[in-house]
């Protein structure tokens, strides 16, 4: 709920819904349908004005802020549309900026593995105004993968890329999920990008309101025009 009494908003209304381990959802909806507050929600970035979040066992309304950070930062993963890189570190050193700061130990076989993996090796002593955005997105996806967290929640991550760097980001993280049985939440506006998830579900006017299991890019954008329609 956003403000009161007449000016009150409920960006996201009465969502019960639940993201299983080890599989891809996509997050859909028109402008405002409660998209990105709901993945806030979920993400420990805003609070609910009521109902409960879960991640695992954990109810995120009853942990303190200390808990609630250690939380984000061990089990939760994020990948944004704008990258969120820190344009002074080199791409190796934003892979590992959170494990550096909560002075983690830094896995280098599992290092080695993502970097291979997103084919930036040959990239890691670059800072991020020397990468392009495609590879500026997959120096952020090792970031969110290198501590094995278990749950990435993804933001528009093919928003600011072109259609080749888009299907890069999309085979990575669906090969995430398939070999490493990651667990990935992703808002996206994009019925292409949405077509990688196993299953889709679908907001309007803060209410869940459909969903696709399997889904296809034809049949999200025909579910996308009934409901902008």
């Amino acid at each position: 709920m956003y403000g009161t009494g007449d000016a009150a908003v409920r960006a996201v209304n009465g969502v019960s819904v639940e993201f299983k381990r080890g599989r891809f959802t996509a997050v859909m909806g028109p402008s405002g349908s409660g998209k990105s507050t709901l993945m806030h929600c979920m993400a420990g970035l805003d609070t609910p004005s009521s109902g409960r979040v879960f991640v695992g066992d954990s109810e995120l309304g009853r942990l303190d802020d200390a808990a609630l950070t250690q939380l984000r930062r061990d089990r939760i993963g994020f990948v944004f549309q704008s990258f969120n890189l820190v344009p002074t570190l080199t791409a190796a050193e934003n892979i590992t900026l959170g494990l550096d700061l909560a002075g983690g130990e830094v896995d280098r076989v599992w290092f080695d593995q993502l970097v291979g993996q997103l084919r930036i090796a040959d990239r890691l002593s670059h800072r991020p105004s020397e990468l392009s955005g495609g590879q500026q997105q997959r120096i952020a996806c090792a970031r969110a993968l290198i501590g094995r967290p278990e749950l990435i929640f993804a933001d528009e991550p093919t928003g600011n890329l072109d259609s080749n760097a888009s299907a890069e980001v999309m085979e990575f993280l669906r090969r995430a999920v398939r070999e490493h049985d990651q667990s990935i939440v992703m808002v996206t506006h994009d019925p292409r990008a949405a077509a990688y998830a196993d299953r889709v579900v679908f907001l309007a006017d803060g209410r869940l309101v459909a969903e696709l299991q399997a889904p296809t890019a034809d049949a999200v954008f025909e579910q996308m025009k009934l409901l902008d329609g």
